[in-house]
């Protein structure tokens, strides 16, 4: 099959074209950046820890917070025994520190009904908490060795590119795309796992959403979107909602106070971050609701013991 056939079979034909693999293999192993979890000898732990840290936080921001939570929790005994309290400060600024908490939730199902080795079934990782599709996939894949489809926001859009010919894929995940990801993914484990850490980091660093880098992109004979002159994407969007002056912001600066200080707060104290005070309670009350602080009858208010 020729270049231009390629580019112009924008379906299964192109799926099954095993020289689409191979050149996103090789372009992997020769420009894969350079991530602590992804060198020989990582733990399944250590994925697990990565893959839950790297929701919704870029990779540069994981990477020193990732090195450090592995040197104080290197298992997940070690993190079951800890407070809560010393897990949410040792999250930092990552964001969503609910991840914190269902990590260690985690960590204590880990323990508790594992033995304190993270399980290699996408079944049994799926029974974790806050393990969901994608985490349990990239797991079984990365550190187990499994066949597994693991399909992330980047992979979604290099196979929504190259095969399917559309700028970028539907806000939701759909049976068609699971299908068209695991007609693509080898048979073989570890080629299959080669492949998808190969499309996701294509997918972060050349195929980007905003501004894709053709020219360098090993994969551009066989892209049916580049073929067909890279339409704009037409299709139903997810709006990302914005950080300044949400609820979101509060609970950032309302837990930024409590990490900082070894006891609890005062509503003084708090209301000096945010003087809103309606919008400051109810950042406060979804804080206590997602167990992240708790609240004395007096009115103060600290990490979780």
């Amino acid at each position: 099959m020729t270049g231009a056939d390629r580019r112009s079979a924008a379906g299964p034909d192109i799926a099954a074209e095993p020289a689409l693999v191979d050149a996103v293999c090789a372009w992997y192993l020769e420009h894969r950046r350079d991530l602590p979890w992804r060198a020989a000898g990582t733990t399944a732990w250590g994925v697990l820890v990565s893959e839950v840290m790297l929701q919704q936080t870029p990779a540069e921001r994981v990477r020193p917070a990732w090195t450090r939570w592995l040197q104080r929790w290197p298992d997940p005994p070690s993190l079951a025994a800890a407070s809560r309290a010393d897990v949410i400060r040792a999250w930092e600024r990552l964001g969503y520190p609910r991840r914190a908490l269902r990590l260690r939730e985690a960590a204590i199902a880990i323990t508790t009904q594992y033995g304190g080795q993270v399980p290699a079934s996408e079944p049994e990782l799926r029974s974790l908490p806050g393990v969901g599709e994608y985490t349990a996939a990239a797991v079984a894949a990365f550190a187990h060795g499994r066949r597994a489809v693991v399909l992330d926001t980047n992979v979604r859009r290099v196979l929504a590119r190259v095969i399917g010919g559309r700028a970028l894929p539907g806000p939701s995940l759909t049976v068609a795309e699971r299908a068209r990801a695991a007609a693509v993914l080898p048979q073989d484990p570890a080629r299959a796992a080669l492949w998808s850490v190969g499309a996701m980091e294509l997918g972060a660093v050349v195929c980007s959403a905003r501004a894709p880098a053709c020219q360098r992109c090993p994969v551009s004979a066989w892209c049916a979107w580049a073929a067909l002159g890279r339409p704009a994407y037409a299709g139903p969007t997810r709006v990302a909602p914005g950080f300044a002056g949400t609820d979101r912001e509060v609970r950032g600066r309302l837990l930024a106070v409590l990490r900082d200080r070894p006891g609890p707060a005062g509503t003084d104290e708090l209301a000096s971050v945010w003087p809103d005070p309606e919008q400051r309670a109810r950042a406060l009350a979804g804080l206590v609701a997602d167990g992240l602080v708790t609240m004395s009858d007096a009115g103060h208010v600290s990490l979780p013991a």
